[in-house]
């Protein structure tokens, strides 16, 4: 049943929970219209969600919208009349509730879409830094702070998304961020153990070779290899090619076409033809702090999925995965959804915000090397080092 058709039969079931528990959540989005990141998640909140075959009631009530930009197409303001809560013209109101001090008890940040520029690096200048800023600011005034969930990367500028990161820090509240892709279901349900011994890792994806593309990629990758052994401590280096070079670098021994081919092995969709036939292939190279190598490669044309490979030393063949989107619903959501819930009511992260800040700097990077053509970029910046939970966080079962 599509979620929309479902909704007109399941809003009895879907009442409000009573109880402590439940938390006062502002919503801040760039723009909300259908199938937007706004709708993905906002919208959720609203309405519930599936898992599988188990349906999730709302967890917490959207008590405010801000929008940054009226979409033609615009449902906010409708949803906002429908469950009655107000649209604000600002952050600072939209936290405040006419307060004047904070007056929620979650962020959820979801600054994608829009109608926002790119700068000569392919990188598309959505607010995301300058909405958080508000946020701590409010933070600031009112000497206390909430949980705050951020949509996809931090920022497409480093310092900005390590100055997020610290932010959180400094006053104490739980961050969580990222994409959906690295949350949502795996066919097969590969889950390399904590510390597992590790030789490379290759995600393959589509054709959107922009910043927001290359993130989801990356972001998934780094789901795997966090899990490494050792820990996960930070990108030494960085290098974005294109064309032949791509492939060039295989035959140099810079990533492994093994991992390639498992991996496409996984896809649903993969189109007819050789990977080496594709018009603007796009390599991204990754060399950590331990000396440990992976790589995402994109294939316009002939992927249009997220796929994983990870090679173990201890086994002679690579394993490999779909990271499954169910196009129909945008269910990939509903899990990172019920994960930023958790945060809200709990405030304990199922994912590391050091995660997302690793592969924000690492893309911020990756831009910048294709913007230098294709020059290998150091990154002594990003000395970061973090454990991965023992249990990782994703979506079980096939999904819908």
């Amino acid at each position: 049943m599509r979620r929309r058709e479902f909704l007109g039969t399941a809003l009895a079931a879907a009442a409000p929970v009573q109880g402590a528990s439940r938390k006062k959540i502002a919503a801040l989005s760039t723009t909300y219209h259908v199938r937007s990141h706004s709708d993905n998640f906002i919208t959720r909140f609203l309405e519930g969600y599936w898992i599988g075959e188990k349906y999730y009631e709302p967890p917490h009530p959207i008590v405010s919208l801000y929008m940054d930009q009226v979409h033609p197409a615009d449902i906010g303001r409708r949803l906002a009349s429908a469950y009655g809560f107000p649209v604000k013209p600002s952050i600072r109101e939209a936290l405040m509730l006419g307060t004047g001090k904070l007056a929620v008890d979650g962020v959820l940040l979801i600054a994608e879409h829009g109608n926002y520029p790119h700068n000569e690096k392919n990188q598309q200048l959505y607010p995301r830094f300058e909405f958080f800023e508000q946020v701590v600011k409010v933070f600031r005034e009112s000497s206390r702070s909430c949980p705050v969930f951020v949509d996809k990367h931090l920022s497409y500028d480093w310092k900005e998304a390590r100055q997020m990161y610290d932010w959180s820090r400094e006053w104490k509240f739980p961050l969580m961020a990222g994409s959906s892709v690295s949350v949502t279901f795996r066919r097969p349900e590969l889950d390399p153990s904590l510390g597992s011994p590790m030789e490379t890792a290759l995600s393959v994806g589509s054709g959107w070779v922009g910043d927001g593309g290359i993130f989801h990629n990356l972001e998934a990758l780094q789901a795997f290899v966090e899990r490494r052994q050792g820990g996960e401590v930070g990108v030494r280096a960085v290098q974005h090619l294109a064309g032949d070079a791509v492939w060039k670098a295989a035959e140099e021994g810079a990533w492994s076409k093994q991992l390639m081919y498992a991996a496409l092995k996984r896809g649903l969709k993969v189109k007819p033809g050789r990977p080496e036939d594709v018009k603007n292939p796009v390599l991204c190279l990754l060399e950590y702090r331990d000396g440990f190598r992976a790589g995402v490669i994109m294939l316009p044309g002939l992927v249009s999925e997220y796929l994983v490979a990870v090679k173990l030393k201890n086994r002679p063949e690579p394993d490999a995965t779909l990271c499954y989107i169910p196009i129909e619903n945008s269910n990939n959501f509903s899990p990172l959804v019920h994960a930023i819930s958790r945060m809200f009511e709990t405030g304990e992260r199922l994912i590391p915000a050091e995660r997302t800040l690793l592969t924000t700097g690492a893309l911020a990077a990756l831009m910048e090397s294709a913007y230098q053509g294709h020059k290998k970029i150091e990154t002594p910046e990003l000395s970061i080092a973090y454990k991965a939970s023992r249990q990782s966080y994703f979506a079980h079962g096939v999904g819908s």
